[in-house]
């Protein structure tokens, strides 16, 4: 029965840090793409006046 829960608190830590690192990932991205598109906006706005 220890072994059991042993390995259970095992995998859910591993699960844990995977959804940690895909929260941090997903939050990069956006904030990468939130950048992207404020520099495209400024471009477009520079290339239409």
């Amino acid at each position: 029965m220890v072994a059991f829960i042993n390995t259970f608190l095992s995998y859910l830590l591993v699960a844990v840090i995977v959804a940690a690192l895909a929260g941090v990932a997903i939050f990069i991205g956006i904030r990468l793409r939130k950048n992207k598109n404020k520099q495209l906006e400024s471009e477009q706005t520079a290339a239409d006046a």
